[in-house]
C-alpha cells in the first residue's frame, strides 16, 4: 500500500501502458474532459473509464464534474513514492559504475 493511503499501490496503477499514457495526456494538460481522453485511444468510454478509476483508486486523478461531463486532471504528489524508490537504484548504479570506471582504470596502469 502506497504511503499516500490510498486504495490503489501507484506502482500497480502506472504498471499498465494505457494508464502511463493517460498520466503522459493529463500532464501536458491542465484538465480534460473524458470525451477527449476517449478519442486518444481505440477502446471505448468504458475502458478509459476503467483505467482511469484505477489511476484515481491510487491518487493519481481527480475529477470534477462540470454539468454532464467530467473533466480530469493529473495529481503527481503521489509519483513522489516512485521518485524516491528509484533514486536508491540510481544511486546504486552511480556507485557502481564509479567503482567498474576505477577497476578499468586500474588494470590500464
Amino acid at each position: 500500500m502506497s504511503v499516500n493511503n490510498h486504495l490503489r499501490d501507484v506502482f500497480d496503477a502506472i504498471a499498465d501502458p494505457t494508464r502511463r499514457r493517460l498520466i503522459r495526456l493529463l500532464a501536458e494538460a491542465e484538465e480534460i474532459p473524458l470525451h477527449e481522453l476517449t478519442a486518444q485511444f481505440q477502446m471505448g468510454r468504458t475502458a478509459v473509464s476503467k483505467h482511469l478509476t484505477i489511476l484515481k483508486e491510487a491518487g493519481l486523478v481527480l475529477d470534477r464534474k462540470v454539468g454532464r461531463e467530467t473533466r480530469f486532471r493529473l495529481n503527481a504528489s503521489p509519483l513522489r513514492e516512485i521518485q524516491d524508490w528509484l533514486a536508491f537504484y540510481s544511486k546504486f548504479w552511480s556507485t557502481n559504475m564509479l567503482r567498474l570506471n576505477q577497476l578499468l582504470e586500474e588494470e590500464e596502469e
